[in-house]
């Protein structure tokens, strides 16, 4: 592969297939720097520069904003061959990009203000674990969060929060206590160093404090509401399509890794039925990823919605995802298996891949709660997470 050497002074990539070479250039870069940004606890400034440069953080943006427009499988073809040269890049990738995506739950024109450049970062929490109080022309915002993936290295942070009016929660049309999103200023936010971690130690997930601060009414926003382009970009779950990337991206380079490091043992039976193995449970994996995307953007783009997917194709949607998670750490830890002590000394990658699957297999789209959520669409119940499906309300 071609590294990236120095930035680039041409107009960044408009293309999806040029975005990708850019990543895919990138991979060796990274891998080669892998300990560093882990030791760091965060980016450093010139891996954000080069994803920058690269195009990565504007994938989302709209052509009418300049923006490439990435469909949602191109956007995950890129997060996973940065994860593929590091999994901590390849995570705050996929998170910082997506602010091409809130920009059309916002007013266009409020937007337009908010990123003057299509290549800002977003970062932040979108639980609501802090309260928001209301107040005329908005809201004062306080609260605590965990896990500001690339927080280190944003520009805005959107967070969510209850609703409060004069202390009380509002509530909303169910009348289960209301909540939002709201962005503020990474100036106003306070980052707390909490990320002493197994995993993705480099992703710089810090907890962050935000006191007191107003938020405009125009600064925050709803999923079920769409105030920009509508598209396929414009649906409530689109945030959450091309996490699968970063599984798939580690899984693909602990595969690469172990076949090249066991060619000495090209005959040994143990070795051939174990990368065979993985192999099959990879690619089954990583297709059906591909497959749900693809059914669900060929519905979208031809102006349907996602109740026109079968409960089957929408289920099919969280449950790959979480496959992908699932399937790249059994991949990981049989292939730890497979290299036996070799795995446990520097500088091998497999004890790094396998600590960084782990961790991210703690995130709530690798849960249980997505099983019994997609369990309860194709039986007609009640989903404990409506939003992995698409559902608002």
């Amino acid at each position: 592969m071609t590294l990236v050497e120095e930035p680039r002074t041409d107009p960044l990539p408009r293309a999806g297939a040029e975005i990708l070479a850019r990543a895919q250039s990138l991979a060796p870069r990274l891998r080669e720097r892998a300990e560093e940004i882990e030791r760091a606890r965060r980016l450093p400034s010139d891996i954000v520069d080069l994803l920058r440069d690269a195009g990565v953080f504007r994938m989302a943006f709209s052509h009418a904003w300049g923006g490439p427009e990435l469909t949602s499988i191109e956007q995950t073809e890129v997060v996973e061959a940065l994860a593929y040269g590091d999994a901590s890049v390849g995570w705050c990738a996929m998170i910082g990009s997506d602010t091409g995506l809130y920009a059309r739950f916002l007013d266009e024109a409020v937007a337009k203000e908010m990123f003057p450049s299509i290549d800002m970062v977003t970062a932040g929490l979108l639980f609501p674990t802090g309260r928001a109080e209301r107040v005329s022309g908005g809201f004062r915002l306080t609260g605590r969060w965990q896990f500001g993936s690339g927080i280190t290295h944003a520009d805005w942070v959107v967070s969510g929060a209850f609703i409060q009016r004069d202390g009380q929660p509002e509530r909303d049309a169910d009348g289960a206590p209301d909540s939002r999103l709201f962005m503020v200023p990474r100036a106003k936010v306070e980052i707390i160093d909490t990320w002493h971690t197994t995993g993705l130690a480099g992703s710089g997930s810090c907890d962050y404090t935000i006191t007191d601060i107003f938020v405009p009414e125009e600064h925050t926003l709803e999923f079920a509401t769409v105030r920009g382009e509508t598209g396929p970009l414009s649906q409530p779950e689109v945030h959450m399509r091309n996490m699968p990337a970063v599984p798939l991206g580690v899984a693909r380079a602990a595969l690469d890794y172990a076949r090249a490091e066991s060619v000495a043992k090209a005959d040994d039976y143990r070795l051939q039925v174990t990368i065979a193995e993985c192999e099959a449970d990879f690619h089954a994996t990583r297709a059906g990823v591909y497959a749900a995307m693809r059914r669900q953007w060929e519905i979208l783009s031809t102006d349907g919605t996602l109740d026109a997917l079968t409960p089957d194709e929408r289920a099919a949607l969280p449950l790959s995802r979480l496959h992908a998670f699932r399937t790249a750490r059994s991949i990981v830890q049989r292939l730890y298996d497979l290299r036996q002590t070799s795995s446990i000394y520097r500088p091998s990658p497999l004890d790094r891949w396998l600590r960084d699957t782990n961790t991210m297999c703690q995130h709530i789209v690798a849960q249980d709660r997505i099983l019994q959520s997609a369990g309860a669409h194709l039986m007609g119940g009640a989903p404990g997470f409506k939003l992995c499906i698409g559902l608002v309300r």
